[in-house]
């Protein structure tokens, strides 16, 4: 295992932080895993703990089969942003930017550089598309700390096969973000995982992480692929690892062996892979997702737990004024997963309070939350 540490551009004098990676094994394959990256999401920063000491373990015996790098702290410049004893991990302080947005956008970097480079072995356009985001990368200088830590994370990962995105919500269900030109590859990992949602969105609108590596590669095969073979060149998937009070010993060894037995399955640890589990939930279009909304301010009392499959109509929660006597019941207009709520037990009039993952896209624009 190697370490290896990344500097971040200095904000102020005096001040200097950096990213950390862990390197376990070699080889031709090789996977990106991070976690935090939204620094008051915490379950994935346990999950990368015990899949370090996983992976420890299985470089000793000599199971990897290519290079696994982990990021377990992906971002140390939000873990450090406190309000009145608040962590703010999901906007940067300075500028309000979500740091899972706004990521160099591979597919205008590597359009002008590559299209002289591909041929008809879908190979070689692998290695001249992934050699032209080394290049587009290497050129850019970041201006600030924030630009310094997406290029540092994009630098690390942009070469990877497997790109393991580790996030959660309020509160939620486990649950999976990816593009929908890769459904045959994340499938496994989903059953493996328990997702009970799984959400399929091309391009989402925003660059946000998992999206810069998998929305090169299918642009590239649209604009290209009548006359060259464009691979999948990678497998980003954002794993949203249930919610943020979701921190436990049992939840992290289920996750970090679920990540194991996918890698196992894919044969980049080699042995014989766990028994797939079933599949919980078909995957549905991000555009089919339902956000509920509150129409009045006031007390918020759900009726239903995350994970829980509806059909239209039901009771989802109440908003309960308590100066007025005033109760409104919030119901689902669509069948789908209640995959996501809010934390907050106070609503504002127009808080998005929870998602429904329906099977029908209806909705277009931008499709995730701020």
């Amino acid at each position: 295992m190697q370490i290896k540490t990344h500097p971040l551009t200095s904000p102020a004098l005096g001040t200097e932080r950096r990213l950390q990676s862990f390197h376990y094994g070699s080889g031709a394959q090789k996977v990106y895993v991070q976690s935090s990256l939204h620094a008051d999401e915490l379950p994935g920063m346990l999950v990368s703990w015990a899949l370090r000491r996983k992976l420890a373990g299985l470089e000793a015996a000599g199971k990897l089969r290519g290079e696994i790098v982990v990021v377990p702290v992906a971002n140390p410049i939000g873990l450090n942003q406190h309000l009145l004893g608040q962590l703010i991990g999901r906007f940067e302080a300075n500028t309000a930017h979500n740091f899972n947005r706004n990521f160099y956008d591979l597919t205008s970097l590597v359009i002008p550089r590559v299209e002289a480079q591909l041929t008809d072995d879908a190979t070689d356009n692998l290695q001249a598309v992934r050699a032209a985001m080394r290049e587009a990368l290497d050129e850019e200088t970041p201006r600030t700390e924030l630009e310094s830590l997406r290029l540092a994370l994009q630098r690390l990962s942009y070469d990877a096969d497997i790109v393991l995105d580790l996030h959660c919500d309020f509160e939620a269900a486990l649950h999976l973000y990816t593009n929908p030109d890769l459904w045959a590859d994340v499938e496994p990992l989903a059953r493996y995982l328990g997702a009970q949602a799984s959400l399929l969105a091309l391009n989402s609108i925003g660059n946000p992480f998992d999206e810069i590596h998998s929305f090169c590669w299918s642009e590239l095969r649209a604009r290209y692929g009548d006359r060259y073979p464009i691979p999948n060149g990678s497998v980003s998937v954002t794993v949203e690892l249930r919610g943020q009070s979701d921190v436990s010993y049992q939840h992290a060894e289920h996750d970090a062996q679920a990540i194991v037995d996918y890698l196992t399955y894919r044969g980049i640890i080699d042995g014989r892979p766990s028994v797939m589990p079933p599949l919980q939930s078909a995957p549905t279009p991000l555009a089919g997702s339902e956000p509920l909304v509150s129409p009045m301010s006031g007390v918020l009392v759900f009726h239903v737990p995350t994970g829980v499959r509806l059909e239209a109509g039901q009771d989802v929660a109440d908003v309960i004024d308590p100066l007025t006597d005033r109760v409104v019941t919030i119901k689902n207009t669509i069948a789908g997963v209640l995959y996501t709520r809010h934390r907050t037990r106070f609503a504002t009039t127009g808080m998005e309070i929870g998602r429904i993952a329906g099977t029908t896209a209806y909705r277009s624009g931008s499709l995730l939350s701020a």
